[in-house]
């Protein structure tokens, strides 16, 4: 099987502080690998180097045919990464139609197709996205990057901070969305949710990756090493 996105020995830095010391693993294409840790283990800061917004001072990033390290951000973007960061960051003045629009590019995924996959975002097509509930700008936020109709989608804290309906709404379409094939680099602090839905596991801890695997092997004692508060 193809692998999509590789990353071998990753370091990086904020400033002078250095955040990755030694993250490997690959995505296999059509597969959904679920990127695990406690907080400030180098999750989001993973996801940020490959999307080229982290200063990244050694190791490898290769996706789909690219050396992302020899891009600027907007053009490792255009490669195929569709993104959505912590925080959702909507664009608040703009409707969610112009929000999905401004991030547009030709392929499947059309507001008509978000809109099929999230049915509120139809209803509220043409309402500023800072009037929207938490759980819908985040529906906002994957609709906008699935808009980019991209190789790779990036989700960084899929449902944190949702109420439990939400939740249980962007779970689905996570599943229907792996359902169509696309691959998944997922964030999510559920690890039930997490288990039942990912192809493979990464788990970081202070910045290098610990453990890799399929979610049958990971063990209570390795999840509470690793994951436990």
């Amino acid at each position: 099987m193809t692998a999509l996105l590789n990353v071998q020995n990753l370091s990086a830095f904020y400033g002078p502080s250095q955040a990755l010391f030694d993250v490997s693993f690959s995505i296999t294409e059509g597969h959904l690998v679920a990127l695990m840790g406690r907080n400030g283990m180098g999750k989001s800061t993973t996801v940020g180097a490959i999307c080229r917004m982290v200063d990244v001072r050694g190791g490898q990033i290769a996706f789909a045919g690219h050396n992302l390290l020899k891009l600027k951000p907007h053009l490792a973007v255009q490669t195929g990464l569709g993104l959505v960061p912590e925080g959702r960051r909507c664009f608040p003045n703009l409707t969610v139609r112009e929000n999905c629009m401004a991030a547009a590019r030709p392929g499947h995924w059309t507001f008509e197709q978000v809109s099929d996959l999230f049915p509120r975002l139809a209803e509220r097509r043409d309402q500023m996205a800072n009037t929207l509930s938490g759980g819908e700008q985040q529906m906002l936020a994957i609709a906008r990057a699935l808009m980019t109709n991209p190789k790779l989608l990036l989700l960084d804290e899929a449902t944190e901070g949702l109420a439990p309906v939400v939740r249980q709404e962007i779970w689905a379409a996570l599943h229907e969305l792996k359902g169509t094939g696309l691959s998944i680099l997922l964030i999510d602090k559920t690890l039930s949710e997490l288990l039942e839905i990912a192809d493979h596991c990464v788990i970081l801890e202070k910045g290098e990756t610990v453990w890799d695997g399929v979610p049958a092997d990971l063990t209570t004692d390795i999840s509470n090493r690793f994951l436990g508060v």
